[in-house]
């Protein structure tokens, strides 16, 4: 199978002819073919009243799910549109969606670090390592000692501090 056709198997065409080009324009044109341009510039042009939204075309291209989670800031772009104009209140809603996102993820990932160590009891689970601090001489506490005095001080996943509740 190839690759979808993005002109729906119709050969593309410019609408605009061959004077959309400024050096085409410049070889000569005739009276026929400047008002074939003034009349294609002119159809260029938007009328007052568009763009047009069309509610059905919202419905149609959005599913109920999309539409129910885009709700909130959608409402929010619909308060600020006359306020601060359409396209910043676009760029609002669009920036407040990230930074909630954002926010969210960082919520998750603090959650997630903080109760659902990797110790001795489960086998998952993100494992921190903290560094020794640096200590030179000349600073106090030099010098400074290992905590862990045997070999199993190493790696015993926090299993040396737990307590039996019995």
């Amino acid at each position: 199978m190839g690759k979808a056709s993005d002109t729906g198997g119709v050969k593309p065409m410019a609408i605009a002819g061959r004077y959309v080009s400024e050096r085409e324009r410049v070889l000569g044109m005739t009276d026929e073919e400047r008002a074939f341009r003034k009349q294609w510039l002119k159809d260029q042009e938007l009328s007052p009243n568009e763009p047009r939204k069309v509610p059905e075309m919202y419905k149609a291209t959005f599913n109920p799910i999309r539409r129910f989670y885009r709700w909130p800031l959608d409402k929010l772009a619909e308060k600020l549109t006359p306020i601060v104009g359409e396209e910043r209140a676009i760029g609002i809603r669009w920036k407040t969606g990230k930074i909630l996102m954002g926010i969210a993820a960082a919520y998750y990932i603090t959650y997630y670090f903080k109760y659902n160590r990797n110790d001795w009891m489960r086998k998952g689970g993100w494992r921190v390592i903290e560094s020794r601090q640096n200590c030179v001489p000349g600073d106090p506490g030099y010098p400074m000692v290992s905590t862990k005095s045997k070999g199993a001080d190493y790696d015993n996943r926090n299993f040396n501090n737990f307590k039996l509740n019995i």
